[in-house]
């Protein structure tokens, strides 16, 4: 692996850098939310990967990464960064490389450009980890399926114009019966569900999605009835490497403004920066921080090169996850009182980190997949 970047990489990470403080530099209001999406899809931020065919930016795993940790690293806002990767790794890049080219003549370039939003809809009440306990069915209709069933945790739900929607044909069938649809806003039977209120990543807008009988055409299946499995796990290697590059991006931001505070901060007459049991656990934000970006690049430079990544994908995000929950309660036990002080936003870091370990699966579903990389 070259540890070298180009002279266009750099480009990138410089432009997304100074974009992200543009665009994001506090907290989004509802009023705002829309117009700083259409802004980071003006960008190209929306589209990073999608083939540049359909509007992306047709970058690698490893340039899209790269751009995600600029955006982490400048943008106040974590939550609707989450929602910006959400809707790219989850939605648009599944339609992209297994839908129907009807589906994606009428998504995209929308959904690169911020004019569309997309969501991701395959958690359900009884369905987490089990993704094999699926309980909504995608019933043959015709020339179609009549889609029914609960979907909950839908991240962009209450905006989302496109959903990528994760159904079962047969139950019976488990891992192999479950079929993968992009359902357009305004397809009769889906409506938006319960709002859902989050003490992390709060502008990131969630909901249930409901479907009745929500009736959709054989063009919007991704994929052949049977694959969608094999759909959703292709987007979970992609989500559970570069949407975890934002946090590397808010761990390196973070480590900043701990440094800066405790040299600047005084106890019993010098800076408290210089008491090892400060900055003996500043040295430990930092190792966090550069153990996770290095697996992070491993595992998208080995994507890139068309290799078995699955156990390198699995260990950044387990390292990535865990160090944003870590660092960010050091960060706020460094902080002091400050540390709690919702307008310094320094524990809002450990509140948007802490679904880290839950969402693109768990950490114990982390572990689980490593030790079968392992042979275990």
């Amino acid at each position: 692996m070259n540890f070298d970047w180009s002279t266009e990489q750099l480009s990138l990470y410089q432009d997304a850098l100074t974009a992200a403080r543009e665009i994001l530099p506090d907290l989004t209001t509802p009023e705002q939310w829309r117009a700083r999406w259409q802004q980071l899809g003006s960008a190209g931020f929306l589209g990073l990967c999608v083939p540049r065919q359909l509007g992306g930016g047709g970058h690698g795993a490893l340039t899209t990464a790269l751009v995600l940790e600029a955006l982490g690293r400048g943008a106040a806002d974590m939550g609707v960064v989450f929602s910006a990767a959400a809707h790219l790794f989850a939605c648009a890049m599944p339609i992209a490389e297994h839908g129907t080219q009807a589906l994606k003549a009428r998504v995209f370039p929308g959904l690169c450009s911020g004019e569309l939003v997309g969501a991701n809809a395959i958690t359900e009440p009884g369905a987490g980890s089990d993704v094999t306990a699926l309980q909504c069915r995608a019933i043959p209709e015709g020339d179609g399926y009549r889609l029914t069933g609960s979907k909950s945790f839908v991240t962009n739900g209450p905006v989302a114009d496109v959903v990528t929607v994760y159904a079962t044909r047969n139950p019976a069938h488990g891992f192999l019966g479950i079929t993968a649809f992009g359902v357009e806003r305004g397809s009769p039977g889906m409506s938006v569900g319960r709002p859902i209120e989050k003490g992390g990543l709060t502008t990131a807008p969630s909901s249930w999605i409901e479907l009745s009988n929500c009736r959709v055409d054989a063009a919007a299946r991704l994929g052949a009835e049977g694959q969608g499995a094999a759909v959703f796990q292709r987007s979970m290697i992609w989500e559970r490497s570069c949407l975890f590059a934002a946090y590397v991006g808010m761990l390196e931001r973070q480590l900043e403004q701990t440094i800066a505070f405790a040299q600047k901060r005084k106890q019993f007459a010098r800076a408290i920066g210089r008491n090892q049991a400060v900055s003996h656990r500043i040295v430990e934000m930092k190792l966090r921080l550069e153990r996770s970006r290095l697996l992070l690049y491993r595992a998208c430079w080995r994507i890139d090169e068309g290799m078995h990544a699955d156990l390198d994908v699995a260990l950044s995000k387990l390292s990535i996850s865990h160090a944003a929950v870590d660092s960010s309660a050091d960060a706020v036990h460094l902080h002091g009182g400050a540390g709690i002080d919702s307008q310094l936003a320094i524990e809002r870091m450990l509140r948007d980190a802490l679904p880290s370990t839950i969402f693109s699966g768990t950490s114990e579903i982390q572990r689980e997949l490593i030790a079968q990389e392992l042979g275990l």
